[in-house]
């Protein structure tokens, strides 16, 4: 009996400590672009007919308003209405590209996938850098290289990395109709760049997928980063691909994780109607100014959709252009998705000057360490339960855009 005792308080111990992602079963990431692909569009008010909502809406409630989320399995549903309402309002979208019309090879460790469509075709290149070993690596993608961790970080725990050039799929400052996508693409010149760039980093991830061994990568740990316009990039590219097990958003500022509504209220700040307006569809500043709080959404859902994978929000509170308040509202509301599901381990944010834009700072680099030890390195012990923002958001009451819905 003493062998059997010993046998259950080790059991007990293992399921104590275990994170609740494996108590709840909730997949860390999936095996589809958008499982929600099937479940049809909600109905989209315009600007005339829409209701105002002057706090952030409640992400659990449906778009018809008549039920909530209960549980996970309902998520999914719920999370297919909030990306056809950033396609919809915000950045037009993004094309499901069929595996039939992409071919992938690797020169080297170049990658190189091409795309097809309507008698026209696109390459995207990326050179993979690997550590030393057989694989398959952990990968991380880097939207205008991998910055985040001296580059040293990631070959010496076994994790390659790619870094996107954005530019072979849509500009930083788009000519519409006359990019590289609009060749394969060209119904969709309206669109932002926000649904055209992940739609390169998806295109990205089909060519690891066709090459399959050969590409040396654990397609179930891809991470994506990047920082201010690129740290939107990743959190609008992991937003969209389920694939993406990890998204670390770096100062990503307004159009990334910052509240629109929160933004309105703040100084000089990237509010909706001053963003970049190659970045998104003309349409949207149809919602700016007072306007805004008609949106039937706003960006902490954005932030929302990486649930039930992994997010980690970054801010600087030392530039007032990046609306610190506006993100660290977001994320706390955010992460109330994570934490009705039990698995708020998986998303942290961590808001902190006293450093350059971009330069993230010795103090930040163990929360990003564990973020990524967990989530790509499978490093159950690793603590990423995290909340941090300095004494400039301490004081500010951000609960108070969350009151009418957090907690139900």
């Amino acid at each position: 009996m003493k062998g059997f005792a010993k046998l259950c308080l080790a059991a007990a111990l293992l399921f104590a400590t275990a994170p609740s992602f494996a108590q709840k079963n909730i997949p860390l990431v999936y095996d589809q672009e958008f499982t929600g692909k099937n479940f049809p569009a909600p109905e989209f008010p315009t600007v005339e007919t829409a209701k105002e909502v002057k706090t952030l809406p409640d992400p659990f409630e449906f778009s018809n308003g008549k039920k909530r989320v209960k549980s996970f399995k309902d998520w999914e549903r719920r999370r297919s209405e909030i990306v056809r309402e950033l396609y919809h309002y915000e950045v037009g979208e993004k094309p499901m590209t069929p595996k039939d019309n992409i071919s992938a090879r690797l020169d080297g460790n170049n990658l190189v996938v091409t795309i097809s469509r309507n008698g026209e075709s696109l390459e995207i290149k990326a050179t993979i850098t690997y550590p030393d070993g057989d694989g398959p690596f952990p990968l991380m993608i880097g939207c205008s290289g991998v910055g985040l961790l001296p580059g040293s970080y990631f070959k010496d725990n076994g994790i390659a990395t790619l870094s996107y050039n954005f530019g072979q799929v849509m500009a930083h400052q788009q000519k519409r109709g006359s990019e590289p996508v609009n060749k394969i693409y060209p119904e969709l010149v309206e669109n932002g760049a926000y649904s055209m760039w992940p739609w390169g980093v998806s295109r990205i991830i089909d060519g690891l997928e066709i090459l399959g061994a050969k590409a040396r990568i654990d397609m179930k740990h891809i991470g994506i980063t990047g920082c201010s316009f690129a740290g939107k990039m990743a959190l609008w590219s992991g937003a969209f691909d389920e694939r993406i097990a990890l998204v670390i958003a770096q100062e990503p500022g307004g159009g990334g994780a910052d509240a629109w509504r929160v933004s309105e209220t703040l100084g000089h700040v990237e509010t909706l109607g001053n963003t970049d307006h190659h970045w998104f569809m003309e349409k949207m500043w149809d919602f700016q100014g007072e306007k805004t709080a008609l949106l039937p959404y706003d960006h902490h859902e954005l932030a929302a959709l990486v649930c039930p994978r992994a997010l980690l929000i970054l801010g600087n509170t030392d530039y007032e252009w990046l609306a610190e308040e506006a993100n660290y509202a977001a994320a706390v509301a955010a992460r109330e998705v994570w934490k009705k599901f039990g698995i708020e381990d998986r998303m942290g944010y961590s808001i902190q000057g006293g450093h350059g834009h971009c330069a993230l700072p010795r103090s930040q680099y163990p929360e990003v360490q564990a973020f990524i030890e967990k989530f790509l390195l499978g490093n159950n012990d690793a603590n990423t339960i995290i909340m941090h923002v300095d004494e400039k958001l301490a004081d500010k009451d951000v609960q108070r855009w969350i009151a009418p819905w957090a907690g139900k």
